[in-house]
């Protein structure tokens, strides 16, 4: 019978059904942090449990770590001991650890593709909701509470519920100016923030198929923004491109065609049934920004803000219905995060940014998603590039995306943000307010010291 990769894939991993109605689900590859491990391993020893398959679980430093200085001991003392916990917990448990001084140290939904640990075919999870970014490689991946951080460190199994599974087509091309950020928040805006509730996505069509594998990481990073638990796309010649020669994919010749063969397999079916289809025009789809305090509270860049006088997010945010975000004056620009810290988003902002300087006004920072997406900017001269033109180059982290490390807004600054989450406080001030759009446009934001169009700016820009 025809199935969806996530059918495969449960299936491929499930255990038994428990008395429950819940899957026991085998667990292929466990990514912890900083964060969200401490207790959890802190429950396995009150328990007097072991970790009995170290060699599935890897872990990194991201959340917390500064970004300005990565020196230790840190400045902020509660980084420190989470940072010292970590480090502690991986060493007696025998699970592979990069800290802030390893060359393989980075934001955990960036190394982990990276380095060849995510696979199609796998089941991955991370005490993280954006572990739906795995998904982009074929992957069933998703986010974790710690308690069940706990479990899969202990049985390496968890206890979950069957998902339904809705397929988003995304057909003909994008235009110049709009990138698959803007195609994730234009899917959210319109299918709601809880649209993907007891869902998951996958991704597909022309638009998607033509893809980067970073530029499917974009989209299936921000499913969970849309309520979705997991978001994929099926594997093909791009993602087998992309895995061949890292250091954790099969390595020779013979065993990366026989994985390759199987991760074939694992696609859905062509005529596989689905609980929900939806399909979107590529055409249509304009350089999106986000104007309220969830991410599906969005509009093309060219359009007014529709929402009711009484709305929330308008008082919050500053707006009145009928204004357009374009033009708004912005204080701080963020390009990084798991969404959009990778080299690619970094090209893309660079190619805005050359020959340009920041307004004087704003603070803007870029901070690459690894320290091998430094290493490759670097390489290029594009920490150069940004420089020049008035940025921060930070080192790898998290940074501004969450506000748990230095990097913060302060009062009621504005932030143009590459990042996946514009909640009141998430960029550490109760009351900053985030704007999230595509690097290039926070890059064209930073420039001009407020949102505009970057399709105005890249008229002089070489295709």
């Amino acid at each position: 019978m025809a199935a969806t990769l996530f059918q495969k894939v449960w299936d491929a991993h499930a255990v038994r059904v428990l008395p429950s109605g819940q899957t026991q689900l085998f667990v292929g590859l466990h990514l912890v942090h900083e964060v969200t491990s401490p207790q959890a391993f802190d429950m396995l020893r009150q328990n007097g449990w072991k970790v009995p398959f170290p060699e599935r679980t890897f872990a990194t430093a991201d959340h917390i770590v500064p970004t300005l200085s990565q020196k230790r001991p840190f400045l902020d003392m509660m980084a420190e001991q989470m940072m010292g916990s970590l480090e502690r917990n991986c060493r007696d448990a025998s699970i592979k650890l990069w800290a802030p001084d390893n060359d393989n140290q980075g934001v955990v939904h960036v190394i982990g593709p990276e380095l060849g640990l995510t696979q199609p075919g796998m089941t991955i999870a991370c005490g993280d909701s954006h572990t739906s970014t795995h998904g982009a490689l074929g992957a069933i991946a998703f986010g974790i509470g710690t308690s069940q951080v706990r479990d899969v460190l202990a049985s390496q199994c968890l206890a979950l519920d069957p998902l339904k599974v809705r397929r988003i087509d995304i057909t003909g091309r994008l235009s110049r100016g709009v990138f698959a950020k803007d195609v994730i928040l234009t899917i959210i805006r319109r299918l709601g923030v809880h649209g993907g509730v007891g869902f998951a996505y996958e991704y597909g069509g022309e638009t998607i198929d033509a893809m980067t594998i970073d530029e499917r990481m974009t989209i299936c990073n921000m499913s969970i923004e849309g309520g979705a638990r997991i978001g994929y796309a099926n594997p093909d010649q791009t993602t087998f491109d992309y895995l061949r020669g890292r250091p954790f994919a099969p390595q020779t010749g013979d065993a990366f065609e026989h994985a390759v063969a199987w991760w074939r397999e694992m696609a859905s079916d062509p005529h596989a049934r689905y609980d929900d289809r939806v399909t979107f025009n590529a055409a249509t789809i304009e350089p999106t920004v986000t104007w309220g305090i969830n991410p599906g509270q969005s509009v093309a860049v060219s359009e007014p803000i529709d929402a009711a006088p009484d709305d929330e997010a308008l008082a919050f945010m500053g707006f009145k219905p009928g204004s357009r975000v374009q033009g708004t004056r912005i204080d701080v620009a963020f390009i990084g995060s798991c969404t959009n810290g990778r080299l690619s988003d970094l090209e893309e902002a660079a190619r805005i940014v050359k020959g340009h300087h920041v307004a004087k006004h704003v603070k803007a920072l870029i901070v690459p998603g690894s320290r091998a997406v430094s290493r490759a900017a670097e390489a290029i001269g594009l920490h150069e590039v940004f420089i020049a033109a008035g940025f921060e180059w930070r080192g790898a982290g998290c940074s501004m995306c969450l506000g748990m490390n230095p990097d913060k807004l302060e009062g009621q600054q504005v932030s143009a943000s590459s990042s996946n989450r514009n909640f009141k406080g998430r960029q550490g001030s109760p009351t900053g307010r985030t704007l999230l759009m595509s690097p290039a446009m926070v890059a064209a934001a930073a420039i001009a010291g407020e949102v505009v169009d970057v399709r105005e700016m890249l008229e002089g820009v070489p295709a």
